[in-house]
């Protein structure tokens, strides 16, 4: 894994706890990040999230999927597909990068934030931060190019949703693809 997952994980523990929320302290890694590496396809592994109702009942769990593309300069795609309690819906946005900040947005479809935290190009965390009317929600997603993880990964994530506060909210999701293939390239 290298230093990919060290980096960021440091920058959020040694954070000053003087009223600072970690949420608002996020590694700034996209602007060293190989955009045309990351492209592609990607499992969503694993969630945390404290948006309300962002996944079905158990029985109706199963893998995501995101694919990433490039776009125009400053642009990007970014498909996420996930199991709701009314099947499969996929969801298509496109994001502009912030030109002061590591992070690509679409505050008009709610979209406030979306950060690679890290990645060795074959898994990674993505950061999604989410809101209208006021609300904000944040959302954590493990990504890999396989549809399994090694316990080595998901045990970074964990540790990464401890930081965030978002560890009661950690998903690891059932092994089944049939949802995320159904937005393969």
């Amino acid at each position: 894994m290298g230093l990919g997952w060290l980096l960021p994980v440091l920058g959020l523990v040694l954070v000053p706890a003087g009223g600072s929320r970690a949420q608002e302290q996020l590694p700034r890694v996209s602007h060293n990040l190989n955009w045309k590496k990351f492209s592609g396809f990607w499992y969503i592994l694993a969630v945390a999230s404290d948006a309300q109702g962002l996944l079905p009942g158990r029985e109706k769990r199963k893998l995501g999927a995101s694919v990433v593309e490039l776009g125009k300069p400053g642009q990007l795609k970014v498909v996420l597909a996930f199991s709701r309690s009314q099947g499969c819906q996929a969801h298509s946005l496109i994001l502009r990068r912030d030109g002061k900040k590591a992070v690509f947005r679409n505050t008009l479809k709610g979209v406030e934030g979306f950060r690679v935290l890290s990645t060795d190009y074959s898994a990674g965390v993505v950061y999604l931060r989410l809101g209208r009317a006021g609300r904000t929600t944040r959302t954590l997603l493990l990504l890999s190019r396989q549809a399994t993880s090694s316990f080595l990964n998901v045990k970074k994530f964990a540790d990464l949703c401890q930081v965030l506060e978002l560890a009661d909210a950690l998903t690891v999701l059932p092994k089944d693809a049939s949802c995320a293939h159904t937005i393969l390239p």
